[in-house]
């Protein structure tokens, strides 16, 4: 069994926890959108008392279409989540993609995110548990939950006490993701909180021919059914104008909407946590 409660910076991720809450825009565009978006996220993470840590990524590797936007880079990007965790207070994540990426990104980030498609990189995983801070893995689209005990061992036997698996969906047919909710309580029954993303699981991958595709209207009610099922954390994308979004616009929330959103699922939350 692992660390439960897991540690997350200054956050205790578990059931009868507030809601961790790890949100942000997918791919950091400068430092002041970064900071427009974050200062709203604290400013309704506070008001409605959830645990909100910061996430962008510095580097989309991978991208539909070499042509599309991938961010600043690893040292800029960092710079950038230095300077939002320190004018906002926040703790920032982001995701590696690579085993050399790891130490720079510890020395900034309360949490490390391994993307779906690397959930099985054993160096990977080891370079990440390495640095000490908390790991959240997001299971492959490709991987069934029972696999993941394998992605928890590779960390746990590496020296990680803290760890977040991550729900996403899972490939259906061509340009589709499902979600089978039965993940949420079977990862959970390995030891580990798990952390539900309801923003890339409405991906239609590749839907845009050159460009990833989704429908953003299925975020709000998969993340009810994650909420009723007891998810300890949500993971969500969101920006100002979601169309304009350099990455995933189309299943990010609009950043005015996540006041609302977050109040009718911090409702079900609560029932489930403290059912009558």
């Amino acid at each position: 069994m692992q660390n439960y409660p897991a540690l997350v910076g200054p956050y205790r991720c578990g059931k009868t926890e507030p809601l961790l809450w790890i949100a942000g825009p997918c791919v950091l565009e400068s430092e002041q959108a970064a900071l427009e978006i974050a200062e709203e996220l604290r400013r309704v993470a506070d008001l409605l008392s959830v645990q909100l840590i910061f996430k962008a990524s510095f580097d989309k590797a991978n991208r539909t279409s070499s042509d599309a936007y991938r961010g600043p880079g690893l040292k800029e990007g960092l710079r950038i989540l230095a300077q939002v965790s320190k004018i906002t207070g926040l703790p920032v994540t982001t995701d590696i993609h690579e085993s050399s990426q790891a130490a720079a990104a510890g020395e900034v980030c309360e949490v490390l995110q391994i993307p779906a498609f690397l959930a099985r990189q054993t160096d990977l995983l080891i370079a990440a548990a390495r640095t000490g801070k908390a790991v959240n893995v997001k299971k492959a689209q490709f991987m069934a939950s029972s696999d993941m005990q394998h992605v928890v061992k590779k960390l746990t036997d590496a020296g990680c006490e803290n760890i977040l698996l991550c729900e996403r969906g899972t490939f259906f047919g061509y340009g589709r993701l499902v979600n089978d909710m039965r993940a949420i309580p079977e990862m959970q029954a390995l030891g580990v909180p798990v952390v539900f993303d309801a923003t890339h699981s409405v991906q239609e991958p590749g839907g845009l021919g050159g460009a990833t595709g989704g429908n953003r209207a299925m975020v709000e009610p998969l993340a009810k059914a994650a909420m009723a099922l007891g998810a300890e954390g949500l993971f969500c994308e969101t920006h100002p104008e979601p169309d304009r979004s350099p990455s995933d616009g189309a299943n990010m929330l609009p950043l005015g909407e996540i006041e609302g959103v977050m109040r009718r699922l911090l409702a079900i939350r609560d029932v489930s946590v403290n059912p009558t």
